[in-house]
């Protein structure tokens, strides 16, 4: 994959669209500067044009450009709105509308993306995590460093959950059992964590091995019995908009009346059934963004929101340390995992970290309840 940086056949006319496109961004194609492009393709032109996103993650991936700031890159082009330029991507459009058809996250399809994303090895998570193995976005009030952000976090979630010693904690999505850890040897609560990843569920299980915390691989509609507390940290993602519903009765269902539930998660600013279709195939096949109105709207029948914090710009910051580790730990991998697997995972940092900078997603925390008298008070 070490191709030459090429001349550009300026005569090519895709050459010439691309050219102009990338200008409104401030980008040059083999300019000087750190988010400028280096074109070592010819054939780069005509694929990302013609595939959109996906083209220009699967051309990163096969060596067909580079960047020294992947991650700058993708914040002008989001900020310069190039996306709608590239729009009328006949696949893609095919594609959205078969999310609003097909339930992409049905009982039998959620188990994909545990074994595509989440089986990829434990060795590669505990190198690039921070101890606590979050995989979620970190809280940088009062932190300089990876795993101080981490840890915020999780006493964060405990304290909106306003946990007691000798409660019941249900953890949908419970990761490598790093929040269950926290919460049982913290706060003294006994912590139910479901998954649909084998691999976490083995590490979990390792790490909640003296703790009074079960593991489980379940999926969240199999769910029957109730507890004090529920939480959820980067798990709505993947529900997906046909669940949505489903998501919040099951949740209800196990929630005692008094009990509250707090919800993690990456989010879009805009209501629709669009998944980046590099992301979707790469990273986590079948997810969704839901927007602001889509959980208020499933979540109503049975909550209220008490509290809706936003930390988005601090995704940015978790996704950028997450690369820094990714990067020193690589020596370590690059015998199990090949020159193109790093190359997509260098994409998948720089450019969730550049989408967050351009505050074209989010990340919010919910706290939701029955509706308790007066409301609750939620810590920040």
């Amino acid at each position: 994959m070490n191709y030459k940086v090429i001349m550009p056949d300026v005569q090519n006319p895709w050459y010439k669209i691309s050219r102009d496109l990338l200008q409104k961004a401030g980008v040059e194609i083999n300019g000087d500067r750190p988010y400028d492009i280096q074109v070592k393709n010819n054939k780069f032109y005509k694929r990302v044009l013609q595939q959109g996103s996906l083209g220009l993650g699967e051309s990163y991936m096969d060596g067909w450009w580079d960047c020294e700031r992947l991650d700058e890159f993708i914040t002008r082009l989001i900020c310069a709105d190039l996306e709608s330029a590239l729009s009328g991507n006949f696949k893609e459009l095919i594609r959205v509308a078969s999310a609003r058809i097909i339930n992409l996250q049905s009982k039998k399809r959620a188990w994909i993306v545990g074994k595509e994303h989440y089986d990829l090895g434990n060795d590669l998570f505990s190198l690039m995590l921070d101890p606590w193995m979050q995989y979620s976005c970190g809280y940088w009030k009062d932190a300089t460093d990876l795993y101080t952000a981490q840890q915020n976090k999780l006493k964060l979630i405990c304290e909106k959950l306003q946990l007691e010693k000798g409660m019941t904690l249900l953890d949908i999505g419970c990761g490598w059992g790093g929040l269950a850890a926290y919460a049982a040897e913290r706060y003294g609560v006994k912590v139910t964590g479901i998954t649909i990843s084998a691999e976490q569920q083995k590490l979990a299980q390792q790490r909640c091995s003296s703790l009074d915390v079960s593991i489980i691989l379940q999926d969240y509609r199999d769910l029957e019995e109730q507890y004090d507390r529920i939480v959820s940290v980067g798990m709505f993602e993947h529900v997906g908009p046909k669940n949505y519903s489903t998501y919040f009765e099951v949740v209800n269902k196990n929630l005692k009346s008094d009990g509250i539930f707090l919800l993690h998660t990456i989010g879009s600013n805009k209501t629709d059934n669009n998944v980046d279709p590099w992301i979707n195939k790469y990273i986590f096949p079948n997810g969704c963004l839901p927007s602001v109105t889509q959980i208020a709207s499933a979540s109503e029948p049975w909550f209220v929101i008490e509290d809706l914090h936003n930390f988005g710009p601090d995704y940015d910051k978790t996704l950028m340390a997450w690369y820094e580790r990714f990067q020193l730990a690589w020596p370590k991998l690059e015998n199990s995992y090949n020159e193109r697997f790093k190359r997509m995972f260098t994409y998948y940092l720089n450019a969730c970290a550049g989408a967050f900078r351009a505050r074209n997603i989010q990340l919010w925390q919910l706290v939701l309840t029955k509706g308790l008298p007066g409301g609750i008070r939620v810590p920040r």
